[in-house]
């Protein structure tokens, strides 16, 4: 058994603070949870990562642990020995564990032999103190919508893998089908709650919530900038240069009538105000302006080319060019 520094593990120096570890922890997550990471160690990462979390972000814990690395960098009793360390008897008198409301109690079976070997006595000792029931773990995931789901909303059916105890007592990947209610204009980074969806909870506590992160798919048509939504508006040049009304499919499914002022621009960025996602303020729908040139390949469009040209003598788009 190695002796696990935890610090390294999150990639934080000794001294880093409840937010420096949150922020380390979230980026971590991001990039080994099982449900969206493509690394091929990624379960293992996950557990060293949740591991290293759980005692950091508990004081008590992190001050034993701390008391301990300072020993074992000591060289005292505590010290690896060619590779495999013990803790020493009677090392976390002094120390107290406890389980915060929000932790089940099965979310460490997966952890190391080496925590079981520090903490597993002191938790032990604390659960035979603490009496009554004991709320289980509030669990999170994400939830990938569409742009039409999220601002209409909608029932969507989703798979969830989490890690749970089998009947022999060993842990496992559990997957699990859900039915998930979205609210209509659910923004990205908001949270829907399932209660009751979380871990169980222990000697008749209430289980635990799991809280969905909401995130947009990308789209072919539209893009999300916080509540904002931009789409590409393809208009003519006699549209552009004379103005028009233009009919605009929007992203809740309606259609509107847009106008093309005279002598728009290419890259002209127009507003359909509130059209966005819902909020306060809420957001807005704009229409980027892209100039789009009849084909020539008839002889009526040729003759109207030559015509402008005639036309517009002396008109230079390259002048910029040539400063």
């Amino acid at each position: 058994m190695d002796f696990k520094d935890y610090y390294r593990i999150l990639g934080v120096e000794r001294g880093a603070t409840d937010e420096e570890l949150r922020k380390a922890y979230r980026k971590l997550a991001r990039k080994y949870h099982p449900d969206v990471s493509k690394e091929a160690d990624a379960e293992a990462r996950m557990r060293e990562v949740n591991e290293a979390n759980d005692v950091l972000r508990d004081k008590e814990k992190r001050a034993a642990y701390d008391a301990l690395a300072d020993r074992v960098a000591a060289g005292g009793k505590a010290a690896p020995d060619g590779g495999s360390f013990q803790p020493p008897p009677g090392w976390d008198q002094g120390y107290e564990f406890h389980r915060s409301g929000t932790s089940g109690p099965a979310d460490h079976h997966d952890f190391s032999e080496f925590f079981s070997s520090i903490f597993g006595a002191g938790e032990q000792r604390a659960r035979a103190r603490q009496a009554g029931p004991i709320r289980g773990e509030d669990h999170h995931a994400a939830i990938e919508v569409s742009i039409e789901d999220a601002l209409n909303g909608g029932e969507r059916q989703i798979s969830l893998r989490a890690m749970e105890t089998g009947a022999d007592g060993q842990p496992r990947w559990q997957e699990r089908t859900l039915s998930v209610k979205l609210p209509a204009g659910v923004r990205p980074g908001q949270f829907i709650r399932l209660a009751g969806q979380g871990m169980p909870g222990h000697a008749g506590g209430a289980a635990g919530d799991l809280f969905l992160e909401v995130r947009v798919a990308p789209h072919a048509r539209y893009r999300v900038d916080g509540r904002d939504i931009t789409m590409d508006l393809p208009v003519t040049p006699s549209e552009a240069a004379l103005g028009a009304q233009v009919e605009v499919p929007t992203p809740g499914g309606a259609t509107v009538e847009l106008t093309i002022p005279p002598k728009a621009r290419a890259g002209m960025k127009l507003r359909l105000k509130n059209r966005g996602f819902p909020g306060e303020p809420a957001g807005h729908f704009y229409l980027l302006l892209q100039i789009v040139l009849p084909p020539a390949d008839t002889d009526a469009v040729r003759d109207a080319y030559r015509a402008l040209a005639a036309a517009s003598t002396g008109f230079d788009p390259r002048s910029a060019l040539k400063a």
